[in-house]
């Protein structure tokens, strides 16, 4: 017994000393720029962070007040679980060795990679990372709200950011299958994420609609859809607001350097949200025959995630059109999908998916060569360069093309990926949580 306490005790110092060392062994010495990157990629994961309690109060807000406590240990869980499992595995699955242009397969525990990479140390990329890993689990909370069990979700959240959303990345900012797509001297670009973190959460949250039903309540008996108000408008909007704030890191700190190219991507950012809110505003306008606080709100985030994927290679006057029609779109698809039953309280797919897709695509129209989202363009082995315009700036249809591709590849993966998922949690943890009247026996959700 005496040697199989010390058997395992020395195999445990083993594991806790290797993860204990450092990444790296090699030497590095730091620039001024260097430190100037690190820094303020750093205040932008801050930010990405501080986008969870936008997140958490969008979802409460536009929720019943019984809900709360329970959408807030959600959102609690969200970070947590993204921060460990992204460190465990996710980051290794995203940004690890290629597989086949699929997965990564090393640097799990962030172990056996470089300690400096083009001037970012390990420790502040991994934050960045991890930060958008939280916000893509985080958007499928909203979909699923009122009406899941908190384990199944914490189960669903462990999946999406040890592999689903790490396999997405790896496609495309990890080197895999997605990076390589090209047509012509069109090259597939996603900044800072429009499909590749909000599509994705986008998709998750649609199966998790899909497989948990509608709330009891929602719709009638002839399947109409019947509104059920959230409780406070305030908060909604607060969040919003934060959510706003947060973009500044999603989108500027995705360039990965502090440069000459932050203050347009800051600039496009903040028009394509205002534009947003305009466009939603005037669409449910014109639907209802009266303005809407809440579809306001999901006007602006629509034209951030709108502009998400392109804020470094459209123009100002580009970003107003996109973040425009992002609003408008928002309504439409809010109100499309509340027509076909499915239940979504916040408009997350509409918001993320939909809106996600519509940025992506919007790249292949309005992107102009020769800025940040090209970096100096994609130099080819035989020494021409990847265009970068869209359609309306004499690129052709070849970006426009290869956005859509893209956008087929990462929404087959993820809706395959979460719809297997659900499918097993339905049929071990289960996915609603229900009680029963005592009177009519009838099925109620718990919330």
């Amino acid at each position: 017994m005496r040697r199989k306490w010390l058997t395992g005790g020395g195999v445990a110092v083993f594991v806790f000393a290797w993860l204990a060392s450092p990444a790296g062994a090699q030497e590095y010495e730091w620039t001024t720029q260097d430190i100037l990157d690190n820094t303020w990629i750093g205040i932008a994961a801050i930010l990405v962070i501080f986008m969870q309690a936008g997140f958490a109060l969008v979802e409460t807000g536009m929720t019943r007040a019984k809900n709360a406590a329970n959408i807030m240990m959600k959102n609690i869980m969200d970070l947590s679980v993204a921060m460990v499992a992204f460190f465990v595995v996710g980051y290794g699955f995203a940004y690890g060795s290629d597989a086949g242009g699929f997965i990564g397969t090393d640097l799990f525990f962030l172990k056996g990679g470089d300690a400096y990479q083009g001037g970012l140390s390990l420790e502040t990329n991994f934050f960045f990372q991890a930060a958008f890993a939280g916000a893509a689990a985080t958007i499928a909370s909203g979909a699923m709200a009122e009406r899941t069990k908190f384990w199944t979700y914490f189960a669903f959240t462990i999946v999406m950011t040890a592999l689903i959303y790490p396999v997405v990345v790896h496609m495309f900012w990890g080197g895999g299958i997605i990076a390589d797509l090209q047509i012509g001297t069109a090259k597939f670009g996603d900044f800072a994420g429009s499909t590749i973190v909000h599509s994705a959460g986008g998709w998750a949250a649609l199966m998790g609609a899909i497989f948990l039903g509608p709330r009891i309540g929602k719709l009638d008996r002839k399947g109409n859809p019947r509104p059920i108000p959230g409780h406070s408008m305030p908060l909604a909007i607060t969040g919003v607001f934060i959510l706003l704030i947060g973009w500044f890191g999603f989108n500027g700190g995705s360039e990965l350097a502090a440069d000459q190219f932050v203050p347009g991507i800051l600039l496009t950012t903040i028009l394509a949200a205002a534009a947003g809110a305009l466009g939603a505003t005037a669409a449910i306008t014109y639907a209802a025959k009266k303005p809407d606080v809440g579809m306001a709100g999901n006007g602006v985030l629509a034209g951030l995630v709108s502009i998400t994927a392109g804020t470094g290679t459209i123009t100002p006057v580009g970003s107003l059109i996109v973040g425009f029609l992002g609003g408008a779109l928002v309504v439409a698809s809010v109100l499309f999908i509340d027509r076909k039953g499915i239940d979504d309280p916040v408009g997350a797919v509409s918001v993320h998916g939909v809106c996600g897709v519509w940025g992506t695509l919007a790249v292949g129209f309005f992107a102009v060569n020769g800025d940040a989202f090209v970096d100096a363009a994609f130099p080819l082995e035989d020494g021409t360069e990847y265009s970068a315009s869209g359609l309306f700036y004499g690129g052709g249809i070849n970006q426009l093309v290869v956005q859509f591709l893209g956008v087929v590849i990462v929404a087959a993966w993820v809706l395959l990926a979460s719809g297997v998922l659900f499918a097993a949690l339905r049929a071990t943890m289960g996915l609603r949580a229900w009680t029963y009247t005592n009177t009519a026996r009838q099925a109620t959700v718990l919330t």
